[in-house]
């Protein structure tokens, strides 16, 4: 479907986005604040690389349709991943750490976690999914606009990479047998994960 059948115009869908990219900016900002604060404070942060995104109008329109929701601004207030930033951190333990400071900020509202690493999706997906709602000042007022914000470790995120690249962007017909690798491997990186922290751990209290 043209994105003129779903809105009015493209105009007023750029009008309608405009608070989720301001909402990312400033998540993405917060993080940065906290990337920066702890590398001076131990010249080291635990974050590895902040990313964020905005979904496309295609993609909108298509979850849209397919969780049955009006194509309207209304619709897309049912939706709280438009805004979504990706902080990928070294170590597992940093996850809750980086994750704690964040919603130290009184302006951000925790709406909803999910808890994908202690709790792994049956693909073997792994990771961190806070929804939050972040304050937008427009000329109308003041709205408030959630964000999704996903943590993961670099193992994680390089799973999470290539399982997308093989289901999505290939389209290729994933059987069986390759899920089955797929979760293998998955849970090849979480061992990895673990013995990566404990290596760490010993070397932080040699040093102590």
């Amino acid at each position: 479907m043209k994105l003129e059948q779903a809105f009015k115009d493209y105009k007023q869908l750029r009008q309608m986005m405009y608070p989720y990219r301001t909402a990312t900016h400033i998540i993405k900002a917060k993080l940065e604040s906290i990337d920066d604060e702890l590398k001076c404070e131990n010249t080291y942060s635990p974050i590895h690389m902040i990313q964020s995104r905005i979904k496309s109008p295609e993609s909108i329109i298509d979850k849209l349709e397919r969780k049955g929701y009006p194509k309207t601004n209304n619709g897309m207030k049912c939706l709280n991943d438009i805004a979504g930033i990706r902080v990928v951190c070294h170590y597992i333990n940093d996850i809750q750490y980086i994750s704690q400071l964040l919603l130290l900020h009184e302006d951000i509202r925790l709406i909803k976690k999910s808890n994908y690493i202690d709790y792994p999706k049956e693909s073997g997906y792994r990771s961190l999914h806070l929804v939050v709602k972040v304050p937008i000042y427009t000329k109308d007022g003041i709205i408030s606009v959630p964000v999704e914000i996903q943590l993961r470790t670099i193992a994680m995120d390089c799973w999470a990479s290539l399982e997308h690249e093989l289901y999505y962007k290939n389209h290729y017909t994933v059987c069986e047998d390759m899920s089955r690798q797929l979760k293998e491997c998955a849970e090849q990186m979480d061992k990895t994960d673990d013995k990566m922290q404990k290596i760490y751990q010993q070397l932080h209290n040699k040093t102590q």
